[in-house]
């Protein structure tokens, strides 16, 4: 089973080297390109004033992470959260320089660099050209940005989440009919749940139109025709 960890965080400021320090962090669990449930949420007291243009972007006053734990006192339920899991980042240069900064204040080891996965990357790559920021992605795939009115670790992770599936073909991948195999029976139907009905429909097509059907199924599909595990000669 394959896990991932879809990661979102906000900072005091742009850049970890000109001192700036994380605030809050999010992440949201997936398996098998589907979301669990199981997040992880923390806001972080930087110890130090939020830069005004950062409190525009995400709303977090200092205020509001005063009490709040420091990166040290959660950095082992966060990391144990993660496993050994693969990273995804929006961006991830962004959110690595920020993890990697506040391991290295408190001297936890740093996450390695080849597990994060960076969701800009792979839209550049899908979409060359275009705007991949976040929002441009929720837009394109039809994502609502309803419940987002500013910048949220845990919001933003969600939102992520569902970009990643889209990009890795997650809820709009096409159907993979080479999962069938063999012909499908009564027997097999009523396995998962359902059965024959005890009054079959009559059929609504006529004779001719049925093998106007056949034919095309023989001409098009040839010995690719599903209707034949069905009972349909082709």
């Amino acid at each position: 089973m394959a896990r991932e960890i879809v990661l979102d965080t906000e900072t005091t400021g742009i850049d970890p080297k000109q001192g700036h320090r994380l605030i809050e962090v999010g992440c949201i669990e997936i398996e098998d390109l589907i979301p669990t449930g199981r997040t992880f949420h923390s806001f972080v007291d930087p110890e130090r004033l939020i830069d005004p243009d950062a409190i525009r972007v995400h709303g977090i006053t200092d205020a509001k992470v005063r009490g709040a734990p420091k990166f040290r006192e959660v950095v082992g339920d966060l990391m144990a959260f993660i496993g050994d899991a693969p990273i995804i980042a929006h961006n991830a240069a962004f959110d690595r320089g920020f993890i990697d900064h506040e391991c290295g204040l408190c001297r936890h080891a740093v996450l390695p660099a080849s597990r994060w996965i960076d969701t800009l990357a792979l839209a550049q790559k899908r979409f060359p050209g275009m705007a991949n920021s976040l929002d441009a992605l929720c837009r394109r795939f039809k994502i609502s940005l309803t419940e987002r009115t500013l910048h949220g670790a845990l919001i933003d992770a969600r939102l992520l989440a569902e970009v990643y599936l889209e990009l890795r073909g997650g809820k709009a991948r096409a159907l993979d009919l080479s999962a069938v195999r063999g012909p499908t029976t009564a027997e097999t139907v009523a396995a998962g749940g359902y059965g024959p009905r005890p009054r079959p429909l009559e059929p609504r097509s006529t004779e001719a139109e049925r093998l106007a059907h056949v034919a095309l199924l023989s001409k098009v599909l040839k010995d690719r025709s599903l209707w034949a595990a069905y009972g349909v000669e082709t």
